[in-house]
């Protein structure tokens, strides 16, 4: 036993994208491979200092192997504690609640998130900085640039180290602290939510629900908060056991990939509330009866309710969505008189915003909400704020959203999927439909007539750094929108994502199905930037 030097080459596809770095499970299990980027890591975030190192996943296929790997990496470089979750398992919101609670100097979080698992699926590792948050652009290119001169990494030889039992274990000169994945993150949300209300509700028999896990990493918070803590009965909690490939599962909260969820809430005598989360529990898909609540519209409603539910009672300080997400949020916001900011997709855009006390509630439109409490995005904890939500006001999910609308409008909005598009041809696609953008400006398509068209680009306004190509933007004269991006969280080919949004004030025309309402933009969209014919599909692989 003892510290070892490995002689190593560099590989050139380690640059991290909008959450770590994603590669399919052979990538990651060629040798040197995850070593490199490990030392990449540890390099660039320096001498901890005495500060502990957070580490842990979502379970997934090559979780136990990568995390005796880092384990044994983190020995070798000077730092004197892990935090590791029991069994390797520590959702990402947990993460970032125990590295803020504990002072850490960041945390490695080993996940792909929504993508599918096994050993052909997909795996990944991302850091995650002192405030609990991803690591920002610099950070993530510095951890790239060192990856792409590294000649060697060093590791401690050692026997692996039992993560089943609670406790503290030495590893060479470092103590492995083998912790409960959900105990710290149950008591900060306790700290926010009336558990005590909603206990009464859902025990009192006014307030039924379901929740599907995925096989990922919630299932043991779900449990032990939804069905110990809270006294939802047995089986509330569904898929509740995490698996190394999900069950064979596509761990994505949307309504396709968990149609069982679907199924339950849309059939026969459905529950009060069905909720769904992802493979590392940062998502999460809100669902009443015979009831489907975009992200948008639960980021806007969450914050039009948040002073009812205990740890919002003094107010927000301001609201941050991600640019393809749709505005409702933002007449929330003006309704309350607080600013509402727009950032590139990605939650790491937020944490300056959070860190500065500037908002308090984010959302993306892929199914990520969450608040200040951590610099994550937050499954269980929107679960919970709804659950609260309901056991207050004692109304459906259906009434609530409806009320929402007829108080604020209603932002029609869908977001169309083209997953595993060639690479090739949907960067083509986005070339050729930039290079049209200067001249579409004042141009008309039926009804709409484009007043913006451009490439997002955003000025932090907490360190006035600038990111830029963060997505097409049409936006025409009467505030409706089509955005494409094209995704940075898959590993195979390219997934274009086309957003779709249009307000509608009268109450009387609010209850369409979204896929008529936005009929005309959806032919717009693909007649713009000829879907069709440039990706060869003719319709989207997920709509939501």
């Amino acid at each position: 036993m003892g510290i070892q030097v490995i002689p190593t080459t560099p590989f050139s596809d380690q640059k991290p994208g909008t959450s770590g770095l994603r590669k399919a499970v052979p990538v990651f299990q060629k040798p040197h491979y995850l070593e490199n980027f490990i030392q990449a890591i540890f390099d660039t975030i320096g001498d901890p200092q005495g500060r502990p190192l957070v580490l842990g996943g979502d379970g997934r296929y090559f979780n136990a192997e990568a995390i005796q790997t880092i384990l044994k990496m983190a020995a070798a470089h000077g730092f004197s504690r892990v935090k590791v979750g029991q069994n390797g398992i520590l959702s990402t919101p947990a993460a970032s609640c125990v590295i803020r609670k504990y002072g850490a100097i960041g945390g490695i979080i080993l996940s792909a998130s929504h993508n599918p698992a096994g050993p052909q699926g997909d795996f990944g590792v991302k850091f995650n900085t002192a405030n609990g948050g991803p690591a920002p652009e610099k950070v993530t290119n510095a951890i790239y640039e060192r990856s792409c001169s590294l000649r060697q990494y060093t590791i401690y030889t050692a026997p692996d180290v039992s993560l089943h039992t609670l406790g503290e274990f030495p590893l060479g000169e470092m103590i492995v602290e083998v912790i409960d994945p959900v105990a710290d993150y149950q008591a900060l949300l306790e700290t926010l939510f009336d558990f005590d209300c909603i206990h009464d509700a859902i025990t009192g028999g006014r307030l039924s629900l379901i929740f599907d896990a995925m096989h990922a990493v919630t299932g043991p918070y779900a449990h032990r908060i939804l069905e110990t803590r809270l006294g939802a009965p047995q089986g509330t909690v569904q898929h509740g056991v995490p698996l190394p490939d999900f069950g064979g599962g596509h761990p994505d909260p949307n309504l396709v990939y968990a149609h069982d969820l679907v199924q339950q809430l849309f059939g026969d005598d459905p529950p009060v509330f069905g909720a769904a989360s992802d493979g590392d529990g940062d998502r999460n898909m809100i669902l009443g009866a015979n009831c489907f609540v975009t992200p948008s519209d639960s980021l806007a409603i969450l914050a039009a309710n948040a002073t009812i539910v205990p740890g919002y009672k003094e107010g927000l300080a301001g609201i941050a969505r991600s640019m393809p997400t749709s505005q409702a949020a933002d007449r929330v916001a003006a309704t309350l008189g607080i600013d509402c900011y727009e950032t590139p997709t990605g939650w790491k855009f937020f944490g300056n915003l959070l860190d500065a006390g500037k908002a308090t509630l984010c959302g993306e439109e892929s199914f990520g909400t969450g608040s200040n409490h951590v610099r994550e995005k937050d499954g269980l904890w929107a679960v919970l704020f709804w659950l609260n939500i309901l056991a207050l006001k004692q109304q459906s999910v259906a009434d609530i959203v409806q009320s929402h609308w007829r108080t604020y409008g209603r932002n029609y909005y869908s977001r169309h999927d083209y997953e595993g598009i060639d690479s090739d041809r949907a960067h083509t696609l986005m070339t050729q439909l930039e290079q049209k953008l200067p001249q579409m400006v004042g141009q008309s398509f039926g009804a709409y007539t484009v007043a913006i068209a451009d490439n997002f680009s955003y000025t932090d306004p907490v360190d006035h750094s600038v990111s830029t190509q963060q997505g097409l933007r049409l936006i025409f004269d009467d505030g409706s929108r089509i955005v494409y991006r094209l995704s940075g969280t898959g590993t195979q080919g390219a997934t274009l994502r086309v957003y779709l949004e249009r307000f509608e004030p009268n109450p009387h025309h609010q209850h369409l199905d979204a896929q008529v309402a936005l009929a005309d933009l959806i032919e717009l969209a693909n007649q713009v930037a000829n879907i069709q014919g440039l990706t060869g599909r003719d319709r989207p692989t997920v709509i939501t």
